[in-house]
């Protein structure tokens, strides 16, 4: 029988890849000339950790990150932007949370729309994926279609078509 994983992942060398492209917008911006920033990817923690010299520059960097991770084909959906934070000297820091892996409330929200769907597709959670079993890939098809569509919170991925 067919199936397929569904998952939620961030492609880290191409999260590296747009932080390198900001920093160098930022090398080359002549506002930013004489102005510390700093982008911290922390993996084990799942977050990024942005520091500037004051809320503009903190703006500014937003912006120019936003474009590079566009650009980089990541889903902004991954990012979670917190507040800026007033740190010593007056300086701007902001954390941003990346979801990675389905939350236990999202897979069962999966499972019951492909239940309600009342396409002939099985949908089981395993730990942080779901895995979508069906007679027919055309069904399994169907399923990650409408899924797409469904405008959740998280961005899918489908990995491990077996058939």
């Amino acid at each position: 029988m067919p199936s397929i994983d569904v998952v939620s992942r961030i492609d880290f060398p191409e999260l590296d890849n747009a932080i390198n492209n900001t920093l160098k917008a930022v090398a080359a911006r002549f506002d930013f000339r004489n102005s510390p920033v700093e982008i911290t990817v922390d993996r084990k923690e799942k977050k990024i950790k942005m520091s500037a010299v004051d809320d503009g520059k903190m703006a500014g960097l937003k912006d120019m990150f936003v474009n590079a991770a566009v650009k980089r084909g990541l889903e902004m959906k991954s990012f979670e932007f917190g507040e800026i934070e007033q740190a010593r000297h007056g300086e701007s820091k902001r954390e941003v949370k990346l979801k990675e892996g389905l939350t236990s409330e999202l897979a069962k929200q999966i499972t019951k729309m492909v239940k309600e769907s009342k396409i002939k597709v099985q949908a089981s959670i395993q730990g942080e994926e779901v895995r979508l079993t069906g007679k027919q890939i055309d069904d399994l098809r169907t399923v990650m279609a409408m899924l797409d569509k469904a405008g959740l919170e998280q961005p899918l991925q489908y990995v491990n078509m077996k058939s």
